[in-house]
């Protein structure tokens, strides 16, 4: 489930909210019961397994072609 993280206008306290994505929009009351909150804008970071390098481009297929790359066709 998605985390969103609000402001309190009013005490300038900073909390997270878990909610579906379909509520995302959705006002949320800071801990400390003010209603007067806004939703901040997050950072997200999107790393695979080569440590923040791009991956090599895939070979390209040789042979025939067909279904199997032309190994079954003679």
């Amino acid at each position: 489930m998605p985390r969103y993280e609000f402001r309190c206008r009013a005490c300038g306290d900073t909390f997270e909210v878990n909610r579906p994505m379909s509520d995302a929009g959705e006002p949320a009351s800071c801990p400390e019961g003010h209603a007067d909150t806004v939703k901040l804008l997050s950072t997200v970071a999107v790393t695979g397994r080569g440590g923040g390098r791009t991956p090599a481009a895939a070979p390209a297929p040789s042979g025939g072609g067909g279904c199997c790359g032309g190994g079954c066709c003679g």
